[in-house]
Protein backbone atom coordinates (compact mmCIF):
# COMPACT_ATOMS: atom_id res chain seq x y z
CA UNK A 1 0.00 0.00 0.00
CA UNK A 2 1.28 3.25 -1.06
CA UNK A 3 1.55 6.18 0.99
CA UNK A 4 -0.45 8.42 -1.18
CA UNK A 5 -2.74 6.28 -0.85
CA UNK A 6 -3.21 5.99 3.19
CA UNK A 7 -5.88 7.81 4.91
CA UNK A 8 -5.72 11.84 5.43
CA UNK A 9 -5.23 11.00 9.07
CA UNK A 10 -2.02 8.45 8.77
CA UNK A 11 -0.31 10.72 6.52
CA UNK A 12 -0.66 13.78 8.82
CA UNK A 13 0.34 11.57 11.95
CA UNK A 14 3.89 10.01 9.62
CA UNK A 15 4.74 14.10 9.49
CA UNK A 16 4.34 15.08 12.61
CA UNK A 17 5.31 11.88 14.70
CA UNK A 18 8.85 11.97 12.68
CA UNK A 19 9.38 15.63 14.04
CA UNK A 20 9.01 14.46 17.68
CA UNK A 21 10.55 11.33 16.80
CA UNK A 22 13.92 12.84 15.89
CA UNK A 23 13.97 15.77 18.90
CA UNK A 24 13.20 13.13 21.44
CA UNK A 25 15.87 10.32 20.17
CA UNK A 26 18.34 13.44 20.47
CA UNK A 27 18.10 13.07 24.15
CA UNK A 28 16.49 9.96 25.20
CA UNK A 29 19.23 7.66 24.51
CA UNK A 30 21.40 9.58 27.09
CA UNK A 31 18.95 9.39 29.99
CA UNK A 32 20.27 6.27 31.46
CA UNK A 33 23.51 7.76 31.47
CA UNK A 34 22.26 11.04 32.90
CA UNK A 35 20.48 9.19 35.73
CA UNK A 36 23.05 6.65 36.87
CA UNK A 37 25.09 9.44 37.06
CA UNK A 38 23.46 11.46 39.35
CA UNK A 39 22.09 9.01 41.34
CA UNK A 40 24.29 5.93 40.96
CA UNK A 41 23.62 3.05 39.26
CA UNK A 42 21.90 1.18 42.03
CA UNK A 43 18.89 4.06 42.86
CA UNK A 44 18.72 5.16 39.04
CA UNK A 45 17.67 1.49 37.96
CA UNK A 46 15.33 1.25 40.84
CA UNK A 47 13.87 4.41 39.98
CA UNK A 48 13.40 3.92 36.40
CA UNK A 49 11.35 0.89 38.12
CA UNK A 50 9.40 3.18 39.94
CA UNK A 51 8.33 5.49 37.13
CA UNK A 52 7.44 2.93 34.47
CA UNK A 53 4.94 1.22 37.27
CA UNK A 54 2.86 4.69 36.08
CA UNK A 55 3.41 4.02 32.23
CA UNK A 56 1.66 0.53 32.82
CA UNK A 57 -1.16 1.71 34.51
CA UNK A 58 -1.66 5.22 31.86
CA UNK A 59 -1.18 2.13 28.73
CA UNK A 60 -4.34 0.17 30.00
CA UNK A 61 -6.42 3.48 30.92
CA UNK A 62 -4.94 5.18 27.67
CA UNK A 63 -6.61 2.02 25.88
CA UNK A 64 -10.04 2.14 27.76
CA UNK A 65 -10.03 6.06 26.82
CA UNK A 66 -9.15 5.68 23.13
CA UNK A 67 -12.40 3.16 22.70
CA UNK A 68 -14.71 5.32 24.94
CA UNK A 69 -13.20 9.14 23.77
CA UNK A 70 -11.71 8.81 20.71
CA UNK A 71 -8.72 8.15 19.01
CA UNK A 72 -7.95 11.52 18.01
CA UNK A 73 -9.27 13.47 21.52
CA UNK A 74 -6.54 11.26 23.17
CA UNK A 75 -3.55 11.52 21.39
CA UNK A 76 -4.05 15.32 21.43
CA UNK A 77 -4.48 15.32 24.94
CA UNK A 78 -1.26 13.07 25.32
CA UNK A 79 0.79 15.10 22.69
CA UNK A 80 0.19 18.44 25.03
CA UNK A 81 0.77 16.69 27.99
CA UNK A 82 4.13 15.13 26.92
CA UNK A 83 4.75 18.63 25.51
CA UNK A 84 4.05 20.38 28.88
CA UNK A 85 6.27 17.35 30.79
CA UNK A 86 9.29 18.22 28.47
CA UNK A 87 9.54 21.83 28.89
CA UNK A 88 9.54 21.11 32.69
CA UNK A 89 12.04 19.31 32.13
CA UNK A 90 13.94 21.45 30.10
CA UNK A 91 13.76 23.56 33.83
CA UNK A 92 14.95 21.28 35.48
CA UNK A 93 18.29 21.73 33.21
CA UNK A 94 18.23 24.61 32.73
CA UNK A 95 20.95 27.44 33.63
CA UNK A 96 18.78 29.10 36.36
CA UNK A 97 17.97 25.41 37.82
CA UNK A 98 19.87 21.91 38.75
CA UNK A 99 17.30 19.10 39.99
CA UNK A 100 17.59 15.86 38.45
CA UNK A 101 15.20 14.90 40.42
CA UNK A 102 12.44 17.50 39.19
CA UNK A 103 14.02 16.18 35.93
CA UNK A 104 12.83 12.05 36.93
CA UNK A 105 9.91 13.39 37.70
CA UNK A 106 9.09 15.22 34.73
CA UNK A 107 10.45 12.25 32.66
CA UNK A 108 7.83 9.91 34.52
CA UNK A 109 5.57 11.98 33.36
CA UNK A 110 5.97 12.40 29.70
CA UNK A 111 6.39 8.53 29.86
CA UNK A 112 2.36 8.36 31.21
CA UNK A 113 1.11 10.78 28.55
CA UNK A 114 3.66 8.34 25.95
CA UNK A 115 1.22 5.49 27.33
CA UNK A 116 -1.91 7.18 27.03
CA UNK A 117 -0.70 8.18 23.24
CA UNK A 118 0.31 4.67 22.09
CA UNK A 119 -2.83 2.59 22.34
CA UNK A 120 -5.27 5.42 20.43
CA UNK A 121 -2.52 5.78 17.71
CA UNK A 122 -2.25 2.21 17.08
CA UNK A 123 -6.17 1.39 17.30
CA UNK A 124 -6.32 4.27 14.62
CA UNK A 125 -3.85 2.40 11.98
CA UNK A 126 -6.45 -0.27 12.26
CA UNK A 127 -9.35 1.24 11.85
CA UNK A 128 -8.64 2.75 8.60
CA UNK A 129 -6.59 0.29 6.80
CA UNK A 130 -7.80 -3.03 5.39
CA UNK A 131 -6.43 -6.24 7.45
CA UNK A 132 -4.11 -6.96 4.60
CA UNK A 133 -2.17 -3.52 4.37
CA UNK A 134 -2.40 -3.27 7.95
CA UNK A 135 1.73 -5.14 8.40
CA UNK A 136 2.53 -2.51 5.55
CA UNK A 137 1.52 0.69 7.32
CA UNK A 138 3.10 -0.95 10.96
CA UNK A 139 6.03 -1.45 9.23
CA UNK A 140 6.42 2.44 7.64
CA UNK A 141 5.78 4.11 10.90
CA UNK A 142 8.13 1.79 12.27
CA UNK A 143 11.04 2.66 9.72
CA UNK A 144 9.99 6.50 10.27
CA UNK A 145 10.83 6.13 13.74
CA UNK A 146 14.07 4.58 13.27
CA UNK A 147 15.58 7.30 10.55
CA UNK A 148 14.46 9.33 14.13
CA UNK A 149 17.05 6.73 15.78
CA UNK A 150 19.24 7.24 13.00
CA UNK A 151 19.43 11.39 13.35
CA UNK A 152 18.55 11.64 16.89
CA UNK A 153 21.98 10.21 18.29
CA UNK A 154 24.07 11.31 15.58
CA UNK A 155 22.71 15.42 16.40
CA UNK A 156 22.38 14.22 20.08
CA UNK A 157 25.90 13.11 20.52
CA UNK A 158 27.29 16.10 19.07
CA UNK A 159 24.80 18.70 21.06
CA UNK A 160 23.44 16.80 23.87
CA UNK A 161 26.19 17.30 26.78
CA UNK A 162 26.42 21.14 25.89
CA UNK A 163 22.93 21.98 25.03
CA UNK A 164 20.54 19.05 27.24
CA UNK A 165 18.90 22.49 27.94
CA UNK A 166 17.66 23.55 24.61
CA UNK A 167 17.22 19.97 23.11
CA UNK A 168 14.45 19.32 26.13
CA UNK A 169 12.65 23.12 25.36
CA UNK A 170 12.70 22.16 21.33
CA UNK A 171 11.12 18.72 22.65
CA UNK A 172 8.28 20.34 24.42
CA UNK A 173 7.68 22.84 21.96
CA UNK A 174 7.51 20.17 18.91
CA UNK A 175 5.18 17.80 20.98
CA UNK A 176 2.82 20.61 21.89
CA UNK A 177 2.66 21.97 17.90
CA UNK A 178 1.88 18.65 17.14
CA UNK A 179 -0.85 18.27 19.47
CA UNK A 180 -2.08 21.56 17.42
CA UNK A 181 -1.75 19.68 14.32
CA UNK A 182 -3.52 16.26 15.38
CA UNK A 183 -6.32 18.76 16.72
CA UNK A 184 -6.96 20.31 12.99
CA UNK A 185 -5.86 18.28 10.63
CA UNK A 186 -6.93 14.86 11.43
CA UNK A 187 -10.74 13.18 12.11
CA UNK A 188 -11.92 10.92 14.42
CA UNK A 189 -12.11 7.29 13.99
CA UNK A 190 -13.31 5.16 15.99
CA UNK A 191 -16.97 3.50 15.78
CA UNK A 192 -19.61 5.68 16.55
CA UNK A 193 -21.05 2.73 18.41
CA UNK A 194 -18.17 2.73 20.52
CA UNK A 195 -18.24 6.53 21.52
CA UNK A 196 -19.68 6.36 24.56
CA UNK A 197 -19.45 8.48 28.04
CA UNK A 198 -20.15 7.76 31.36
CA UNK A 199 -23.42 7.62 32.69
CA UNK A 200 -25.26 10.63 33.96
CA UNK A 201 -23.90 11.73 37.02
CA UNK A 202 -22.00 8.10 37.53
CA UNK A 203 -18.62 8.46 39.91
CA UNK A 204 -15.26 7.82 38.65
CA UNK A 205 -15.03 4.02 40.46
CA UNK A 206 -17.92 2.94 38.02
CA UNK A 207 -15.26 3.96 35.16
CA UNK A 208 -12.99 1.79 36.87
CA UNK A 209 -14.87 -1.15 37.10
CA UNK A 210 -15.70 -1.27 33.58
CA UNK A 211 -12.22 -1.05 32.88
CA UNK A 212 -11.34 -3.80 34.69
CA UNK A 213 -14.13 -5.95 33.50
CA UNK A 214 -13.03 -5.24 30.32
CA UNK A 215 -9.92 -6.10 30.46
CA UNK A 216 -10.54 -9.35 32.36
CA UNK A 217 -11.89 -10.41 29.28
CA UNK A 218 -8.90 -10.00 27.61
CA UNK A 219 -6.96 -12.24 30.01
CA UNK A 220 -9.37 -14.97 29.64
CA UNK A 221 -8.00 -14.78 25.94
CA UNK A 222 -4.84 -17.60 26.61
CA UNK A 223 -3.09 -16.98 23.29
CA UNK A 224 -3.12 -13.21 23.74
CA UNK A 225 -2.30 -13.57 27.46
CA UNK A 226 0.82 -15.68 26.12
CA UNK A 227 1.26 -13.37 23.71
CA UNK A 228 1.86 -10.51 26.44
CA UNK A 229 3.93 -12.78 28.38
CA UNK A 230 6.51 -14.25 25.95
CA UNK A 231 6.86 -10.32 24.54
CA UNK A 232 7.86 -9.08 28.35
CA UNK A 233 10.17 -12.04 28.25
CA UNK A 234 11.71 -10.85 24.87
CA UNK A 235 11.77 -7.44 25.61
CA UNK A 236 14.38 -7.62 28.45
CA UNK A 237 16.55 -7.94 25.95
CA UNK A 238 15.63 -5.20 23.31
CA UNK A 239 15.12 -2.92 25.98
CA UNK A 240 18.26 -2.64 26.93
CA UNK A 241 19.16 -0.63 23.75
CA UNK A 242 18.91 2.15 26.15
CA UNK A 243 19.56 0.99 29.20
CA UNK A 244 22.43 -1.41 30.18
CA UNK A 245 24.11 -1.15 26.10
CA UNK A 246 24.49 2.27 26.65
CA UNK A 247 26.08 2.06 30.22
CA UNK A 248 28.30 -1.09 29.16
CA UNK A 249 29.64 0.81 26.54
CA UNK A 250 30.40 4.07 28.30
CA UNK A 251 31.89 1.80 31.05
CA UNK A 252 34.40 -0.49 28.57
CA UNK A 253 34.74 1.70 25.89
CA UNK A 254 37.72 4.08 25.89
CA UNK A 255 39.31 5.52 23.55
CA UNK A 256 39.48 3.43 20.08
CA UNK A 257 40.05 3.89 16.36
CA UNK A 258 37.03 3.58 14.36
CA UNK A 259 38.86 4.32 10.81
CA UNK A 260 42.66 4.43 10.28
CA UNK A 261 44.28 5.67 7.48
CA UNK A 262 47.73 6.20 7.24
CA UNK A 263 48.12 8.95 9.26
CA UNK A 264 44.33 9.78 9.92
CA UNK A 265 42.21 8.14 12.53
CA UNK A 266 38.83 8.59 13.48
CA UNK A 267 38.66 8.27 17.27
CA UNK A 268 35.69 6.93 19.73
CA UNK A 269 34.88 6.65 23.03
CA UNK A 270 31.68 5.83 25.77
CA UNK A 271 29.25 8.09 24.30
CA UNK A 272 30.27 8.76 21.17
CA UNK A 273 30.56 4.61 20.24
CA UNK A 274 27.29 4.13 21.73
CA UNK A 275 25.97 6.89 19.74
CA UNK A 276 27.14 5.44 16.20
CA UNK A 277 25.90 1.57 17.53
CA UNK A 278 22.49 3.28 17.97
CA UNK A 279 22.64 4.95 15.01
CA UNK A 280 23.54 1.41 12.90
CA UNK A 281 20.48 0.10 14.46
CA UNK A 282 18.02 3.08 13.74
CA UNK A 283 19.60 3.31 9.84
CA UNK A 284 19.22 -0.57 9.74
CA UNK A 285 15.67 -0.51 10.78
CA UNK A 286 14.83 2.42 8.64
CA UNK A 287 16.57 0.93 5.00
CA UNK A 288 15.61 -2.78 5.76
CA UNK A 289 11.87 -3.02 7.92
CA UNK A 290 9.49 -3.07 4.81
CA UNK A 291 11.72 -5.35 3.04
CA UNK A 292 12.51 -7.55 5.69
CA UNK A 293 8.52 -6.73 7.16
CA UNK A 294 7.49 -8.58 3.49
CA UNK A 295 10.33 -11.28 3.83
CA UNK A 296 8.73 -12.44 7.10
CA UNK A 297 5.51 -12.56 5.75
CA UNK A 298 6.47 -15.56 3.12
CA UNK A 299 7.14 -17.77 6.43
CA UNK A 300 4.49 -18.54 9.30
CA UNK A 301 4.40 -16.35 12.19
CA UNK A 302 5.38 -18.47 14.68
CA UNK A 303 8.45 -19.91 12.89
CA UNK A 304 9.56 -16.00 12.67
CA UNK A 305 8.35 -15.14 16.40
CA UNK A 306 10.27 -18.07 17.76
CA UNK A 307 13.64 -17.16 16.00
CA UNK A 308 13.31 -13.74 16.52
CA UNK A 309 13.70 -14.29 20.10
CA UNK A 310 16.82 -17.07 19.73
CA UNK A 311 18.49 -14.51 17.40
CA UNK A 312 18.08 -11.98 20.41
CA UNK A 313 19.83 -14.61 22.23
CA UNK A 314 23.06 -14.67 19.72
CA UNK A 315 23.23 -10.92 19.68
CA UNK A 316 23.10 -10.64 23.72
CA UNK A 317 26.02 -13.17 23.45
CA UNK A 318 28.05 -11.10 21.09
CA UNK A 319 27.56 -8.03 22.98
CA UNK A 320 28.62 -9.81 26.35
CA UNK A 321 32.06 -11.47 24.59
CA UNK A 322 33.43 -7.66 23.20
CA UNK A 323 34.46 -4.15 23.99
CA UNK A 324 35.83 -3.50 20.42
CA UNK A 325 34.18 -0.58 18.82
CA UNK A 326 33.82 -3.14 15.40
CA UNK A 327 32.72 -6.57 17.72
CA UNK A 328 29.80 -3.87 19.02
CA UNK A 329 29.25 -3.02 15.27
CA UNK A 330 28.45 -6.29 14.78
CA UNK A 331 26.34 -7.43 17.30
CA UNK A 332 24.26 -4.34 17.02
CA UNK A 333 23.45 -6.03 13.32
CA UNK A 334 22.95 -9.33 14.68
CA UNK A 335 20.07 -7.76 17.23
CA UNK A 336 18.63 -5.72 14.92
CA UNK A 337 17.87 -8.16 12.47
CA UNK A 338 16.12 -10.11 15.44
CA UNK A 339 14.07 -6.21 15.63
CA UNK A 340 13.14 -6.47 12.16
CA UNK A 341 11.76 -10.00 12.00
CA UNK A 342 8.87 -9.36 13.79
CA UNK A 343 8.65 -5.86 13.48
CA UNK A 344 5.15 -5.44 11.22
CA UNK A 345 4.17 -9.16 11.87
CA UNK A 346 3.55 -8.70 15.75
CA UNK A 347 0.85 -5.21 15.03
CA UNK A 348 -0.37 -7.22 12.71
CA UNK A 349 -1.41 -10.31 15.05
CA UNK A 350 -2.94 -8.24 17.21
CA UNK A 351 -5.18 -6.98 14.96
CA UNK A 352 -6.32 -10.63 14.08
CA UNK A 353 -7.03 -11.58 17.49
CA UNK A 354 -8.65 -8.28 18.58
CA UNK A 355 -12.45 -7.77 18.55
CA UNK A 356 -13.28 -4.73 16.42
CA UNK A 357 -15.18 -3.42 19.81
CA UNK A 358 -11.78 -3.72 21.58
CA UNK A 359 -9.11 -2.70 19.72
CA UNK A 360 -7.49 -0.06 21.46
CA UNK A 361 -8.09 -2.30 24.58
CA UNK A 362 -6.41 -4.72 22.51
CA UNK A 363 -3.20 -2.91 21.25
CA UNK A 364 -3.07 -0.71 24.91
CA UNK A 365 -2.84 -4.40 26.68
CA UNK A 366 -0.51 -5.71 23.68
CA UNK A 367 2.09 -2.92 24.11
CA UNK A 368 1.95 -4.01 27.55
CA UNK A 369 5.10 -5.56 26.38
CA UNK A 370 6.91 -2.88 25.97
CA UNK A 371 5.68 -0.57 29.40
CA UNK A 372 5.76 -4.05 31.83
CA UNK A 373 9.39 -4.47 30.20
CA UNK A 374 10.46 -1.30 30.46
CA UNK A 375 9.33 -1.57 34.16
CA UNK A 376 11.33 -4.48 34.48
CA UNK A 377 14.45 -4.27 32.25
CA UNK A 378 15.79 -1.50 34.29
CA UNK A 379 16.84 -3.81 36.77
CA UNK A 380 19.56 -4.73 34.81
CA UNK A 381 21.95 -1.63 35.39
CA UNK A 382 22.18 -2.79 39.10
CA UNK A 383 22.03 -6.38 38.59
CA UNK A 384 25.93 -5.05 37.08
CA UNK A 385 26.50 -3.96 40.19
CA UNK A 386 25.29 -7.18 42.24
CA UNK A 387 26.07 -9.79 39.50
CA UNK A 388 28.69 -8.39 37.20
CA UNK A 389 28.18 -7.76 33.42
CA UNK A 390 28.92 -11.30 32.36
CA UNK A 391 26.18 -13.08 34.77
CA UNK A 392 23.51 -10.11 33.82
CA UNK A 393 24.05 -10.87 29.72
CA UNK A 394 23.54 -14.26 30.41
CA UNK A 395 20.13 -14.19 32.50
CA UNK A 396 19.26 -12.07 29.89
CA UNK A 397 20.35 -14.93 27.34
CA UNK A 398 18.23 -16.85 28.96
CA UNK A 399 15.41 -14.97 29.38
CA UNK A 400 15.05 -14.24 25.06
CA UNK A 401 15.17 -18.28 24.63
CA UNK A 402 12.31 -18.30 27.38
CA UNK A 403 10.39 -16.21 25.15
CA UNK A 404 11.03 -18.39 22.05
CA UNK A 405 9.22 -21.39 23.94
CA UNK A 406 6.10 -19.21 24.79
CA UNK A 407 5.89 -17.74 21.23
CA UNK A 408 5.79 -21.88 20.10
CA UNK A 409 3.16 -22.41 22.93
CA UNK A 410 0.91 -19.22 22.15
CA UNK A 411 0.70 -20.46 18.72
CA UNK A 412 -0.49 -24.11 19.65
CA UNK A 413 -3.27 -22.44 21.85
CA UNK A 414 -4.23 -19.99 18.78
CA UNK A 415 -4.69 -22.93 16.74
CA UNK A 416 -7.13 -25.00 19.09
CA UNK A 417 -8.90 -21.91 19.58
CA UNK A 418 -9.44 -20.76 15.80
CA UNK A 419 -10.22 -24.32 15.15
CA UNK A 420 -12.58 -24.65 18.12
CA UNK A 421 -14.21 -21.25 16.55
CA UNK A 422 -14.85 -23.34 13.54
CA UNK A 423 -16.07 -25.98 13.93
Amino acid sequence: MRIRDWDANLKVRLFAESMVNITYWMFFPFLSIYFSEEFGKNKAGLLLVFSQIFSVAANLMGGYCADRFGRKRMMVIASIGQGLSFLCFALASSPWLQSPWLGFAAFTVAGVFGSFYWPASQAMVADVVKEKDRSDVFAIFYTSINIAVVVGPILGSIFYVSYRFELLLIAGFVCILVGFILAKWTRETVPKNLKTSLPEGGKWYYFLQNQIRDYALIVKDKAFLLFIIAGVLAGQTFMQLDLLIPVYIKDFVTDQDLLSIGDWTVGVKGEQAFGIVLAENGLLVALLTVYVTRWMGSYSERNVFVLSSIVYALSIVIFSQTSWIWGLIAAMAVFTFAELMGAGLQQSFVSKLAPDHMRGQYFAAASLRFTISRTIAPLAIPMTVWLGYGWTFFILCLLALASAGFYWLMFFVFEKQRTRLTT
